[in-house]
């Protein structure tokens, strides 16, 4: 979940209490003012609530970071077959060509050695044949 406006608040403003002149008042003016100030310090809890989501939001998740780079692998190898079947067919397309090229280019990171070695090595059978075709 992704907090996009930070400028909004939801603080209620302390609402006046009209101090009553009968006998039956229970509450006095002290004890009106504690409930102000408690008020008060609950909205900036709040606040600082808000302060460590944007904190945890600006944390790479490592899952995430390993999820792109399976996702970018995949599409890389099936980048790989469809050229094969383009050849066998004696046309490439342009357009898988380019975007072969576009998914080389966003390489996300991963601290998963053994992930990052396969990656590489699927980069570098497709390098190779953009190299064939004059395209890298």
């Amino acid at each position: 979940m992704r907090i996009t406006d930070t400028n909004r608040t939801n603080r209620a403003a302390p609402k006046k209490v009209s101090k009553g002149r009968g006998e039956g008042d229970k509450f006095s003016v002290e004890q009106e003012k504690s409930t102000e100030q408690v008020r008060y310090a609950a909205d900036v809890d709040s606040v600082g609530s808000v302060d460590a989501l944007l904190a945890l939001q600006s944390v790479e998740d490592p899952t995430l970071a390993k999820k792109k780079s399976v996702k970018r692998g995949h599409q890389l190898l099936d980048g790989l077959e469809r050229l094969k079947t383009d050849l066998l067919v004696g046309r490439v397309s342009e357009t898988r060509l380019q975007n072969m090229l576009k998914i080389l280019k966003n390489a996300p990171t991963t601290d998963d050695p053994a992930l990052k070695s396969v990656i590489d090595d699927i980069e570098l059978r497709v390098q190779v044949e953009l190299a064939k075709l004059d395209r890298l």
